[in-house]
């Protein structure tokens, strides 16, 4: 029989006990808890399972063996005993003030100590703290466990918010210190069993846990790479009857479906392994719904990240190819947010390889990078008639269908949508920005900054069936534009895949605010000796006969024997 998906559950033993699917991760669970002693810390973005993992830490040191029946840990674990268990859900602590969070911690920890018939008398939170643990250890004669769930949350709710907000942020990081500091002392540690703190991301990580000497980062180790997500091997065993109805509800092969289950969700990398894990929200979204959509950018919308880029002026484009050393990852000061290591924690970029000096970053997969440009494309180009907002999404459609004179038209009607005071005196990054974030808003495959072994081209655009290799100018000519394609041969990586090889010439006019040039032809047209994957021409001049390319949307000839380059 079939078991229900568990869209939105986030408890284990309902999880269990409703018969909902569960995937097992519990021999990562077992890695953690074999040493008599553990204190870990895992950062992973939103939707990613973290309170499943914490709920299912609880019951299983809460002794709840029947509900891990038939599961990896059950034939692994020789005991099975029974801990007291403190949970804190650092999202359910009130956060809008320093003052509001440390009585909101207080408040639980006296709720918790009630709860347990354990006299408190603690009144500044830290002793409260330690009064707590130590009581709750004497009381049943037995370590402590402690799971702590978004304990970042005090601090990310005010990042991107201004200086205001970022004063309450750092504030609430010092009260937190403070309380997780209690961990340290000689006498709590000494009555702990396990310590597991989970959160979104690692920026508050040095300063909030410096203390904690044996507290372990397993955030980016390669054993606990597959602990959060969904790898290739779980998604085909545990979801084959979902694909198979997919399938037949999509009227397409198992293999053609799979391969756009990956397309859309798979990609994401924390560690150096070359697993990767497909995004779990997503993928119940998906089979529930038996639609291919994008479903966990809608329930995590980066509205700080979205701040922070405008804020530093961040070069969107840059963020597909960025390479970032280890380093980079463990420093996070709220006096000094670093944008990268905050998207790579909070999902929108992953690891693509590691070459032992660098982490090569980019989109995991095309659910975020479009999701997440289209929400840029929407915050950062404001546009006087609203009606042409969703003009970008004909993009596709017309690049698709090889009419460029329709697709560059329709880029003109967006840039004179364009409020002056915005894209006045603006130079050519912005607009390469500007026309990378409508490419990619639409649903376009698109690529910045290319590398080839001649340099790097502007955009590459790919089609199943074709490539656009697009270089952009300004206040120049879309000829040069060509020109510099043909020179640095942006093309020959695509030569031998057997696709179209279109290039593209555009020019921006800053003074009059639009496209005031462009040129589109095939590579054949411009190279007739690269027809059929051939070898790279070897001349500028044309070939005998005219040369046939599209000019401002007119076909142009050049006479015989004239130069292409002028």
């Amino acid at each position: 029989m079939t078991k229900f998906l568990p869209v939105g559950i986030q408890n284990f033993k309902k999880m269990i006990t409703g018969d909902f699917l569960y995937v097992d991760k519990t021999r990562y669970i077992y890695e953690m808890i074999r040493p008599p002693q553990g204190f870990y810390f895992l950062a992973r973005p939103r939707r990613f399972g973290k309170s499943l993992l914490v709920s299912t830490l609880s019951c299983l040191f809460e002794g709840q063996r029947d509900l891990f029946k038939n599961l990896w840990i059950d034939q692994a674990r020789r005991e099975w005993k029974k801990y007291p268990v403190v949970k804190i859900d650092f999202s359910r602590i009130s956060m809008t003030s320093p003052e509001k969070l440390e009585q909101s911690l207080l408040a639980r920890i006296v709720q918790l100590s009630e709860a347990h018939g354990i006299r408190n008398s603690g009144r500044l939170l830290p002793d409260c703290f330690a009064t707590f643990l130590t009581q709750l250890a004497e009381k049943y004669d037995e370590s402590v466990v402690i799971l702590a769930d978004e304990y970042d949350k005090p601090l990310i709710e005010h990042l991107g918010k201004g200086k205001t907000h970022l004063s309450i942020a750092k504030e609430n990081r010092d009260i937190l210190k403070q309380f997780f500091g209690v961990l340290k002392a000689e006498d709590v540690s000494a009555v702990l069993r396990f310590v597991f703190i989970t959160g979104i991301s690692r920026f508050a990580r040095v300063s909030i846990f410096s203390d904690l000497n044996n507290l372990n980062d397993i955030s980016m180790q390669e054993k606990y790479d597959g602990i959060m997500g969904y790898t290739e091997a779980e998604l085909l065993c545990c979801f084959e009857s979902n694909i198979n109805q997919l399938s037949e509800k999509l009227n397409l092969g198992k293999e053609e479906v799979i391969r756009k289950i990956r397309d859309w969700y798979d990609g994401y990398r924390f560690t150096n392994s070359e697993t990767s894990v497909y995004n779990p929200f997503s993928v119940i979204k998906l089979f529930d719904a038996d639609k291919f959509d994008n479903y966990w950018f809608e329930t995590a919308t980066p509205s700080f990240l979205i701040n922070l880029i405008k804020e530093q002026d961040y070069p969107v484009a840059d963020i597909e190819n960025l390479a970032l050393s280890k380093e980079r990852f463990s420093v996070y000061e709220l006096d000094d947010l670093e944008l990268e290591p905050l998207l790579f924690q909070t999902g929108y970029i992953t690891i693509r390889h590691y070459d032992d000096i660098l982490y090569h970053l980019g989109y995991p997969n095309r659910e975020v990078k479009t999701s997440f440009l289209s929400y840029l494309y929407n915050r950062l180009v404001r546009l006087k008639d609203r009606r042409l907002r969703d003009t970008y999404r004909r993009l596709h459609v017309c690049l698709n269908e090889e009419r460029t004179e329709d697709f560059v038209n329709a880029v003109k009607s967006i840039l004179a949508s364009i409020p002056y005071v915005q894209i006045a005196n603006q130079g050519e990054d912005y607009y390469h920005t500007v026309f990378y974030l409508m490419l990619s808003a639409s649903g376009i495959s698109a690529h910045t900054e290319v590398l080839t072994s001649h340099g790097r081209a502007d955009i590459a655009v790919e089609f199943d069936d074709k490539v656009y290799i697009i270089e952009l100018k300004c206040n120049r000519s879309a000829k040069q534009a060509i020109r510099q394609i043909l020179e640095k041969k942006y093309y020959e990586k695509y030569l031998e895949d057997g696709r179209r090889i279109w290039l593209m010439g555009i020019n921006f006019d800053t003074a009059k605010r639009t496209i005031s040039d462009w040129q589109c032809g095939s590579l054949d047209d411009y190279l007739p000796s690269t027809g059929s994957g051939a070898g790279p021409w070897t001349g500028l001049q044309t070939p005998s006969g005219s040369l046939s390319l599209m000019h401002m949307g007119r076909p142009l000839s050049l006479p015989k024997g004239h130069s292409i380059f002028m």
